[in-house]
């Protein structure tokens, strides 16, 4: 399968977006509700609100590992910023809805620290997003296989 990589970077910040045929309060829910995100990145728990911290299971990474993020802002049918440190080093998320005529665009974006790493990140954000969409459409997640290392070139160059 051969798939088109969407992300571009602009300075330090990795931005991908996706188109859904849906209101923003759909589209929100798929990014806030637990049994909503499980189906396509992983399920989460805790107290979500603005500056707390939920734990989010990686279900599509090895050992579907628990990581905690920090919740950085919280607009409904808006925008969602999230934040974690691990062993890989900060993950600062942000992602914003628009809706305009029943049709949403989710706009993704990772703020980097540096773009050294963008090439393996570009590729994992397609993936996850494209499951999103699959999630939403009822149809089976795509392999991460089909987007690593096909589209690390896509990403290296811009840098």
């Amino acid at each position: 399968m051969s798939l088109t990589p969407t992300g571009q970077l602009f300075g330090n910040d990795l931005v991908l977006t996706r188109t859904f045929r849906a209101p923003a309060a759909d589209v929100w829910a798929s990014l806030t509700d637990t049994d909503r995100t499980a189906r396509w990145f992983g399920p989460w728990k805790g107290d979500a609100a603005p500056g707390r911290t939920i734990e989010v299971q990686m279900v599509h990474e090895d050992g579907q590992p628990w990581m905690e993020m920090t919740i950085d802002a919280c607009e409904p049918q808006r925008r969602l910023a999230l934040s974690a440190v691990d062993e890989q080093g900060s993950w600062l998320l942000d992602m914003v809805l628009t809706e305009s005529g029943g049709v949403t665009e989710l706009r993704f974006t990772q703020h980097l620290a540096d773009t050294a790493a963008v090439g393996d990140l570009g590729p994992g954000w397609e993936f996850y997003l494209d499951a999103l969409v699959a999630a939403r459409e009822d149809r089976p997640a795509p392999r991460f296989e089909d987007y690593y290392p096909a589209m690390k070139d896509h990403f290296d160059a811009q840098r």
